[in-house]
This record gives C-alpha cells, structure tokens and sequence, in this order.
C-alpha cells in the first residue's frame, strides 16, 4: 500500500491530533462556505457573461518555458510558464516559481526569452508554482528574476488583488480580450480546501479556420465550469485544451519527507478525501463531448497514472507539454 504520509509520521501526528482536528474541523467549514460561495459566483458570472469579440489570428505559438517535463538542455519544475505568440503580439502566462527556482530563468535564458520582448504578463492565479514562488503567494506579489524583469512597465493581468512589482498591474474583473488578440475567461472561483478561495482565469484564442485554443493554468474551477464560460463567450468549435488540471490520483510532483504533498493539499479536497479515477473519468468525458482535435496537457500538477488515463480515454490527439518544445495550432 502507498501512503500519502510514511507511517514515520504517525506518531507525530496521533501526539498533535487534540490541536489538528479542532483545526480541519474548522477549515472544514469554511471550505463547505467557500464552495457555495464559489459556485454562486461561478454560476453569475458565466450568465452575465456574453460573446467576445475574439480577433481571427492567423497563427497560435506555444513555447513552454516552464513545465515538469522537459526537453534535452532544459530544466523541469512542478510549475507553469507558457509564452504564447500570434501575428498580433506576445504574451507570458505565469511565471512558475520565479526567482526562488532556477528553472524559470535557465530556460528563458536558454530560448532568449525576456520580459522586454512580451506585450503583457498574464497570472493565471496567485499560487507559488504560478506567480514566482512561496514568498510571492504569502506577500500576493508576483515575482520574476531580476534579469528578466522589463526596462519599463508592461501589463500584468492578474484574476484577484495583488501586487507586481516593476509591471502595470490590471485586474481582471471580467471576460476581456487582451494584446496579442487572446482573451481571458475572467476569474472563476474555486473552494479548495487547504488554500482557500482561489480565483483563476485560462486564456482563449481563436485561430483562423480551426476554432478556439483553451489553456488553463491549473483549471482549478474545473474545465467543465471553464469550457461553459468559453461558450458563452464565443459560438466557435474548441479546437485544442491545454494546461493544468490537477489530477495527483496515485502520486504527486515534489514529494519530501515521506510526504505525497500533492496527494492531500493538491487535490481541493479535505484531507480525509481522495481524488480519484472516478473524479478524473468526468473531466475526460467533457472533454471528449467538447472534441477538441489536440489536448495538451501538463505534468506539473498531475500523476503519471493519470496522464497515462488521459492519454488512453481521450479522443483527441493528446501531448505531454515539455519545457523548451515549441508548439503551432
């Protein structure tokens, strides 16, 4: 058996349950709020929400430079940064773990990637695999090396309050398009049980003669609560879903310490819970009903069973996203 904490643990734990369990007991409530909360905002935002005027582009490119897998020369990290090119513009989603990591700044170095060269910085949410790392999720301060920062502000797109240093902080407050002719979902919420109310945004482009590319950050709202919101948004055909969706079923990236991190605090549920291939088998199945011709999918908030599921079940044609690999749609 595969335990989510090594038994080494135990002990520490029995010792400290008269002061964890008030806690979950707690944290229980206000994670029961916060999904009713989450769920009603969802629910009026995607009925107000009304169609985009989504620019046709003539082409969609996609070079990761941050992502678990990577490519020969590159470095992997259990985080996300995607740089996104079209004939319109430029523009970096998140930032991975930023500075605090070497993996953000070795592959941008590496492609010759600076923030110079970028119409905007968008954050999908404000969690540390995102926005530059642990210090920048607890501070709500994005944070990038700084050799890579802009020599003079660009606009940061951020889903909830939070500052970024160096940058023209917008927040997002509803569906919009952005530079470079890609359009944000607006903040959809997410009730999760250790980090709380958590507001993200996925991003939306339409291709000329595909339809729309749906990339997510983690899909923390779910993709069934984000592929409703692009409906409402646009009457095209999904062409191609990418990014996060996290998934850590049997396993997690970053374990330490006899501790399968991702198994108890990545999943959004209580700690008493498992996601499982049950919870998985639903996201598949509204994809396959979506039909997209290309699902990219990150490893850097997933399992490998899971990967291996999706690879398997899914209709469309279906790529691990690596760091350093460039993708055209």
């Amino acid at each position: 058996m595969t335990y989510r904490i090594s038994p080494l643990w135990w002990p520490l734990l029995a010792i400290s349950s008269p002061g964890i369990v008030p806690w979950l007991y707690v944290k229980n409530q206000k994670f029961k709020n916060n999904q009713i909360k989450a769920e009603a905002k969802n629910n009026k935002r995607i009925k107000q929400a009304t169609l985009l005027d989504l620019p046709e582009l003539d082409f969609l490119e996609l070079t990761v430079l941050v992502e678990w897998s990577a490519n020969k020369g590159f470095l992997g990290d259990a985080g996300v940064s995607y740089l996104f090119k079209t004939n319109k513009g430029t523009l970096l989603l998140d930032v991975g773990f930023g500075p605090t990591r070497p993996a953000f700044y070795h592959n941008a170095d590496k492609l010759k990637f600076h923030m110079d060269t970028a119409d905007a910085l968008v954050i999908s949410h404000l969690h540390c695999d995102h926005m530059g790392g642990m210090a920048a999720q607890r501070n709500r301060q994005v944070s990038i090396p700084k050799q890579l920062m802009p020599l003079s502000p660009i606009p940061c797109f951020l889903p909830d309050t939070a500052q970024a240093p160096g940058f023209d902080v917008q927040i997002i407050k509803k569906p919009e398009v952005l530079p470079s002719g890609i359009a944000t979902t607006g903040p959809l919420a997410r009730g999760l049980f250790f980090l709380g109310f958590t507001e993200e945004q996925a991003l939306i482009a339409r291709i000329k003669g595909k339809g729309l590319v749906v990339f997510t950050g983690c899909g923390h709202p779910t993709i069934e609560v984000i592929l409703k919101m692009v409906g409402q948004l646009s009457n095209e055909p999904v062409h191609a879903i990418g990014g996060g969706l996290h998934f850590p079923i049997s396993d997690g990236r970053g374990n330490r310490m006899g501790i399968r991190f991702q198994t108890i605090i990545g999943t959004g549920k209580p700690p008493w819970q498992r996601i499982t291939d049950s919870d998985l088998d639903k996201t598949i199945t509204t994809i396959n009903k979506t039909a997209p011709k290309q699902v990219f999918l990150s490893g850097h908030d997933i399992c490998d069973h899971a990967l291996d599921r999706m690879t398997r079940k899914l209709n469309a044609d279906t790529i691990i996203l690596s760091a350093g690999e460039t993708y055209t749609f």
